[in-house]
């Protein structure tokens, strides 16, 4: 864990506050994603960045997470590993993102300390979302909302899931799949406390200036 990284910043019941941004990182991190990742984190609604490369050895993958871990720490967010909680636990991350068949929340917990961001993708069921809950997971995911190029889906949830699972559980959900500034208003008045974003961001040109249409976004609308 990076010492001075306050995790409580992310693990907090965010939905008592504004929706933010959980980034997801594309499949390709060399080159120069490094300024790109920098470009974007120092906005306020960015509370976290998953590290998502399929396809790439483990020592390898470590070495390219070094700087955007270092990028991350600086900018107070959250670096999350998806999958892997040995590597997570290898790069002292922050936490790690588990779908289904990625392992055990108790046994990541038990892995990674109880200071880890421990998140679980539930796709549209409230029964896996509410037995990640129960195992100690710091939030849900559900999606995908809406088509997406980045992973090929199965699941459509409607954005009442996001409203149930809100006014029961603490446990903050995040809200992934095909999400523009253009349909994420829905997710966000349904409940999401976050908003995880991929394709939008990276395939732009400019990637600060979508976040910075994201950032007006969600303060204007959690806000109002």
């Amino acid at each position: 864990m990076i010492d001075y990284f306050d995790p409580a910043e992310f693990r907090a019941p965010a939905r008592k506050e504004p929706c933010r941004l959980y980034l997801i990182s594309p499949k390709d991190v060399g080159g120069d994603f490094v300024e790109r990742l920098r470009s974007v984190v120092e906005f306020d609604c960015v509370a976290a960045f998953q590290l998502r490369v399929k396809d790439v050895a483990e020592h390898e993958l470590a070495r390219l997470a070094e700087p955007l871990q270092r990028v991350c720490a600086d900018a107070g967010v959250a670096f999350i590993v998806n999958d892997s909680a040995t590597l997570a636990k290898r790069l002292g991350a922050d936490g790690v993102h588990l779908g289904q068949q990625d392992g055990d929340v108790r046994e990541a917990r038990a892995l990674l300390g109880p200071q880890a961001q421990i998140g679980v993708t539930c796709h549209d069921s409230r029964h896996l979302a509410m037995e990640a809950g129960d195992a100690g997971a710091d939030y849900v995911a559900f999606g995908a909302f809406y088509p997406t190029q980045t992973k090929s889906t199965l699941h459509r949830p409607d954005p009442s899931i996001l409203s149930w699972w809100s006014s029961l559980f603490e446990v903050p959900c995040v809200a992934i799949g095909g999400i523009t500034t253009g349909n994420a208003k829905p997710l966000i008045d349904a409940g999401a406390d976050f908003l995880a974003v991929s394709q939008a961001v990276w395939g732009a040109h400019d990637p600060a200036k979508i976040v910075s249409e994201f950032n007006d976004l969600l303060t204007n609308v959690s806000g109002s």
